[in-house]
This record gives structure tokens, sequence and C-alpha cells, in this order.
């Protein structure tokens, strides 16, 4: 087994920490003459709040997800990468990516943000990337953008 990654897989979500993420596995996948994957999976359970809940939201929440995903795939093409593809999956984000999505392409490096912006979206978009750097099959690697430094150093 050898120390390169063929297929990369990049969550992004139309944050900040997923930009930068998805930054960062174009460099790798350019190093490593990769295949890069990115998805987005849309989690119906924000939803199920929403009174008379209709085919609309999930209609505009895919919608989003697949322009998201192509103006990303866009993206890595332009910056050389040879090989993109994108999924968009429904469920919880950190079960699927952790396990159907990864085995779904073969993955051997997941690369995800590290954190929300508020103290509630860094709790559970944190506890997303833990979970997945605890379930996957592969590799993962936790990026952190200079605004999570700035984060850490007030508390």
């Amino acid at each position: 087994m050898g120390l390169t990654y063929k297929n990369i897989l990049v969550a992004v979500d139309g944050s900040k920490q997923a930009a930068w993420a998805f930054k960062k596995a174009i460099e790798i996948a350019k190093r490593n003459d990769a295949k890069l994957f990115l998805t987005h999976v849309i989690d119906l359970r924000t939803f199920a709040s929403v009174e008379a809940y209709d085919r609309t939201i999930s209609e505009r929440a895919t919608e989003f997800a697949q322009e998201l995903l192509e103006s990303y795939k866009h993206d890595a093409l332009e910056a050389g990468i040879k090989e993109v593809d994108f999924a968009i999956d429904y469920g919880s984000p950190k079960v699927k990516i952790a396990k159907d999505i990864a085995k779904k392409f073969d993955v051997d490096l997941i690369v995800c943000g590290a954190t929300g912006m508020n103290a509630v979206e860094r709790f559970f978009i944190g506890s997303v990337s833990e979970h997945i750097a605890r379930y996957a099959p592969c590799d993962v690697m936790i990026i952190r953008t200079e605004k999570d430094e700035e984060v850490e150093e007030d508390v």
C-alpha cells in the first residue's frame, strides 16, 4: 500500500470552513494525481419542525446543493483536477459521509472543515467532523481556518 491518495472526498455545505477544506483538498488531489469527489448531504431532519412540511423545501435544498456542487466541480476542473465527481445525499451528514459515501466512491481520504462560526454550530458541526474521524473507513483530514484559531484563543 502506497502513501498516495487515489480518491479524495470533500464535504461542502456553503460555509467558509467547507470552502477552506475544498481548497486544501484540491492541493492534495493535485499532489497525488487523485480523483476528487464532492458531496453535500441534505439533513431532512432540519425540515421536520416546519409546519405543513412540503416538497418545495427539499426541492430548494436539492437545487442549492446541485448549484453548489456544480460550482465546486467547475472550480476543481479549472484548478487542474482531471477527474471530479459529486453526490447529493439525504440523511444525517455525519453518518452518510463516514459510512455510505466513503464506501460508494472507494475513498481513501475525507477532507472536512473543523467548526461552525457560533457555539451552537461549533457543537453540531464539530460533532460531524468528530464522528467522521471516528467512523470513516479511511484517513480523515480536518481543516482549520485562521478564523478557528482566533476563536480558540479567545476561550
